[in-house]
C-alpha cells in the first residue's frame, strides 16, 4: 500500500497497513532539520514518513510595495509586522459602511497563477495523498479587516456587513479553488484548507454564532471539494470541540493538528465521539512533550496516543500543532516519526 491509498483508506475509516504519518513544519525548523541531516525537502520528508504531498497556487498579481514598518501585506491590503506571521497594522475595514465594503478593492483571482500545479502533483507519480486548493483563513481575514473587537461588536450591531465581508472573502478563496480544481483536481486528492477557531480554553466564538456566521461560508468550501470528488479537511487549532458536530453536518471530511492540551480535545474523548464520522489528524503533544521531553518520552507518549487513536481507521498521527517550531530538537521529531513507524502498523 502506498502513501496515497494509506491516506485515503485512513479516510475512508478503514484500517489501512498502518497509521498514515503527517508533518508539518515552519520553515526555520525545516532549513535546520536539512543542515544537519544533509538531505533536501523531498529527502527530509522521506526520513520522516510523510505520506502527504502538497502543491499551491503562485502569486502573480501586482507587485505590493511594502511601506515603512510593513513586512508583509495580504492579498486583502492588510499591513502585518512582527514575529512569525505578523500582526496587522491597521484594519482596513473597521469603520466601513455597507456601500464601502461591497466597494473595496478586493482581490482578483487571475492574481494566482494555477498553471503548473498539476505538473507539480503529477510529479509524485501518484505515491502521496496531494493537498491542494487555496488556504482559505476568512474568518483571520475577517479578523484583519475588521478588528477582533469590532467584529464581534458588529456580529450583534451590523450582522449585514459581517455577512457581506465574508461572502467577498469567501467568493474569493472559492473562485482561486475552481480554478485550481478546473486545472489539476484530478491530481489532487485531499482539499486542504485553514482557520482556527479555537484558543486554549475554548471556541472562540458560540456554538451559535459559528453556526450562524460561518457555517454557511465552511459548507461552501466544503460542497466544493465535494464537487470535484476530494476529501476536504480543514486545520483548526485550539479548544473547538462544541463545534464539531456542526463541522460533521456540513459533510467536513478530516481535522488537523487536534491539540491535546486545550480544552475538550482529549484524545481518547475525541475518538469516542466523533472517530467514525470524521477522520482526526494529529493529537501527539507539541505543546509540551515534543519540545520538553527527552526522545523516550516522546516516543512513549506517542505509542500512547497511536493505541488510543488508531483502531479503526480514520486517524493520521502527527504533531498537535500545524507546523513543528524551529526550537523543537530534532532528535525529538525524530523519535515522534520513528514512534509512528513502528507502532503504527494495523494487525493483520
Amino acid at each position: 500500500m502506498n502513501s496515497r491509498d494509506r491516506v485515503l483508506t485512513a479516510f475512508d475509516h478503514r484500517e489501512p497497513d498502518r497509521v498514515p504519518a503527517w508533518c508539518g513544519a515552519s520553515d526555520e525548523f525545516w532549513a535546520k532539520c536539512k543542515r544537519e541531516l544533509n538531505l533536501d525537502g523531498e529527502g527530509l520528508r522521506q526520513r520522516f514518513g510523510d505520506d502527504f504531498r502538497r502543491v499551491s497556487a503562485k502569486y502573480a498579481g501586482p507587485e505590493i510595495e511594502l511601506g515603512e514598518g510593513v513586512e508583509s501585506v495580504t492579498v486583502f491590503g492588510v499591513e502585518r509586522a512582527g514575529m512569525g506571521y505578523g500582526q496587522p497594522l491597521s484594519h482596513p475595514l473597521a469603520r466601513a459602511t455597507l456601500d464601502e465594503v461591497h466597494g473595496y478593492a478586493w482581490p482578483q483571482t487571475d492574481w494566482m497563477d494555477v498553471s503548473s500545479i498539476r505538473a507539480e502533483a503529477d510529479a509524485y507519480g501518484g505515491q502521496y495523498a496531494i493537498l491542494g486548493g487555496a488556504w482559505s483563513p476568512f474568518w483571520h481575514d475577517l479578523i484583519d479587516l475588521l478588528s477582533m473587537e469590532g467584529m464581534y461588536l458588529k456580529m450583534y450591531d451590523r450582522p449585514e456587513l459581517v455577512d457581506a465581508v465574508l461572502k467577498h472573502l469567501v467568493d474569493f478563496y472559492a473562485a482561486v479553488s475552481r480554478r485550481i480544481f478546473d486545472a489539476a483536481a484530478r491530481s489532487i486528492d485531499v482539499f486542504f484548507i485553514g482557520n482556527d477557531f479555537g484558543s486554549q480554553r475554548g471556541p472562540l466564538l458560540s456554538e451559535a454564532m459559528f453556526r450562524r456566521f460561518i457555517v454557511p461560508h465552511l459548507k461552501r468550501l466544503v460542497d466544493l471539494g465535494h464537487d470535484y470528488d476530494l476529501k476536504v479537511m480543514l486545520h483548526c487549532c485550539g479548544g473547538f470541540r462544541p463545534l464539531i458536530p456542526a463541522m460533521i453536518e456540513i459533510g467536513l471530511d478530516g481535522l488537523h493538528a487536534l491539540q491535546p492540551s486545550c480544552a475538550g480535545m482529549e484524545p481518547g474523548r475525541l475518538k469516542a465521539d466523533f472517530g467514525d464520522e470524521i477522520l482526526l489528524n494529529g493529537a501527539i503533544d507539541s505543546h509540551h512533550v515534543l519540545i520538553r521531553g527527552a526522545p523516550d518520552s516522546i516516543r512513549e507518549n506517542s505509542r500512547r496516543t497511536l493505541e488510543i487513536m488508531k483502531p479503526g481507521g480514520g486517524y493520521v498521527a502527527g504533531a498537535s500543532h500545524d507546523t513543528i517550531l524551529e526550537e523543537t530538537p530534532l532528535e525529538n521529531a525524530l523519535a515522534m516519526f520513528d514512534a509512528i513507524a513502528e507502532f503504527g502498523p494495523y494487525d493483520r
